[in-house]
């Protein structure tokens, strides 16, 4: 990546020699006749992140930029032009066949050694960044019940445990009125059993059922078969609420309440301990992303997940459809032809599934994403893929799954922001990073979420909410490396009980079960 020097004239950055546009950098675009200092003057205004052309485009001419077409011409197009998205015609998705096969060979990183935080650890050998008390629910009928307890418990109880972090209801839309066995019905029920298991919740559980459900806790938990360690015992501990004990709402109430103390009064016992590095479990994503993502954020989190995978941590990155037009960079980093074959299953599910709903890739891109200079997803990609770093790719999730190894994985995910979070809470994640250039609020109240901005400008605009500035790489201010190196620190940090903006806010989204089987 280059940037033009002076901070004061007008600014492009080139993300590779061989890229025929270019993004404009200063805060609040160019106007016309603004002067580069390479010469190439603007023949129209440029917003800031929109790409302009570095020379002459004939109709049907590649437009490149990371070194990958991203579009062709959609019409002659003059040098010092603002290329807006009208005028590229997206190319048609790579085909899953003739993919290069774990041909990129890394050198071996040395390991990072001597790095530790203070979490938790649990009995199944997890370690937690957070203590939490989670009250997973079988379906979403007894969601406005399980709300109003979790305020009483936060109110009446949470003070006596002062160990304890937090109080979450696990909340969803799932559980009746669904085919539940249905082929893909599996989806939704593993996420939700796994999101009970994740390591921020201690190994204690609790579940609040209706008792009419399609989705039986049963189902959900089938006995002996999940490693819950509860004050009742091995199973979590059950609340039904058409009991024939409940007599009146206070009775249910009541009922939920008792059964969390017991939890409560086991995860208060709970204590920090110095832990390594590698248990750390880190979700990347970005969200609200323009065309500084993959030029500041994105990339500084690659790096940051570099050397969470040579301290031997687990990162996993995700979103199908923002990693689809670079299938061919990834099966090339997998170690081997099984964990190609893995991603290319993926990709060729989730094709399968927007084309019953009769879309394709396209249909990602969001006014947002286009209004801060992505024309459209393959743009999209090659700025999201650079999240993943540069390690190997170890393994590969289909939604719903829970880890069962370290290093860099790829969890096949839907691009939603709220159920890549929601899948990566199942996996097994304990510590999120979040990248947005256009700015959200997003945040996770299961674990806790580091929020990165991509430009300046929205790092001080929302000074309260961004944990960290990646646009100064863009500015000059800090190197990628630099960034990356902050990243990291931070989350081992956070990891060890310092609160981001979101959680000091108490900013969460509800989470959302991806569920492609029909609704009955």
């Amino acid at each position: 990546m280059t940037t033009e020097p002076s901070a004061n004239s007008p600014r492009y950055i080139l993300m590779h020699e061989n890229d025929n546009v270019a993004i404009v950098v200063n805060d609040g675009g160019l106007p016309a006749g603004a002067v580069f200092p390479d010469g190439l003057t603007l023949r129209e205004a440029v917003p800031q992140g929109h790409k302009v052309a570095l020379r002459a485009f004939a109709k049907g001419d590649p437009i490149i930029r990371y070194n990958v077409t991203i579009g062709f011409a959609a019409r002659d197009i003059e040098a010092g032009s603002w290329i807006a998205e009208a005028q590229v015609d997206m190319p048609a998705a790579r085909e899953l066949t003739g993919l290069p096969i774990a041909t990129v060979k890394p050198p071996p990183q040395a390991p990072l050694e001597g790095y530790t935080f203070q979490g938790y650890r649990n009995p199944d050998g997890s370690v937690g960044t957070r203590n939490i008390l989670a009250i997973t629910t079988t379906v979403q009928c007894v969601a406005g019940v399980v709300e109003h307890a979790v305020r009483r418990i936060k109110a009446e109880l949470l003070p006596k445990y002062p160990n304890v972090d937090d109080v979450v209801g696990l909340e969803h839309t799932y559980g009746c009125g669904v085919a539940i066995d249905a082929p893909n019905a599996n989806v939704p029920i593993r996420t939700l059993r796994n999101i009970s298991l994740n390591p921020n919740f201690g190994g204690q559980a609790m579940v609040v059922s209706l008792g009419c459900e399609k989705l039986q806790p049963t189902r959900l938990f089938p006995k002996g078969s999940i490693p819950i360690q509860n004050a009742g015992g091995a199973d979590p501990a059950q609340v039904c609420l058409q009991d024939q004990g409940h007599v009146g709402f206070q009775s249910m109430i009541d009922s939920i309440m008792n059964t969390a103390e017991a939890q409560l009064q086991v995860l208060d016992k709970r204590r920090r301990e110095t832990v390594p590095a590698s248990e750390l479990v880190v979700g990347v994503q970005c969200g609200g992303s323009d065309a500084f993502s993959g030029v500041t954020a994105n990339p500084a989190v690659g790096f940051a997940t570099d050397l969470l995978v040579r301290a031997g941590a687990t990162v996993m990155f995700s979103e199908v459809t923002e990693v689809r037009d670079g299938i061919d960079q990834l099966t090339s980093r997998a170690v081997n032809e099984e964990v190609a074959a893995a991603m290319i299953r993926e990709m060729d599910w989730y094709d399968q599934y927007l084309k019953r709903g009769g879309v394709d890739r396209s249909a990602n891109t969001t006014p947002g994403n286009k209004k801060g200079g992505l024309s459209n997803i393959v743009e999209k990609a090659m700025g999201s893929i650079v999240k993943s770093g540069s390690a190997p790719i170890s393994g590969v999730l289909a939604p719903g799954e829970k880890l069962t190894q370290k290093g860099l994985i790829y969890a096949a995910t839907p691009a939603s922001d709220f159920i890549c979070g929601t899948l990566q809470l199942a996996a097994g994640m304990n510590l999120h990073i979040f990248t947005t250039g256009r700015g959200t609020p997003y945040g996770l109240a299961e674990v806790p979420v580091i929020k990165v901005a991509t430009r300046n400008e929205l790092a001080a605009r929302w000074h309260d909410l961004m944990d960290v500035n990646a646009g100064r790489i863009a500015s000059g201010d800090a190197s990628i490396a630099d960034v990356g190196w902050e990243m990291f620190h931070l989350m081992l940090e956070v990891a060890s009980g310092r609160k981001t903006w979101a959680e000091q806010w108490k900013l969460h989204n509800a989470l959302v079960l991806f569920n492609p089987a029909p609704v009955t």
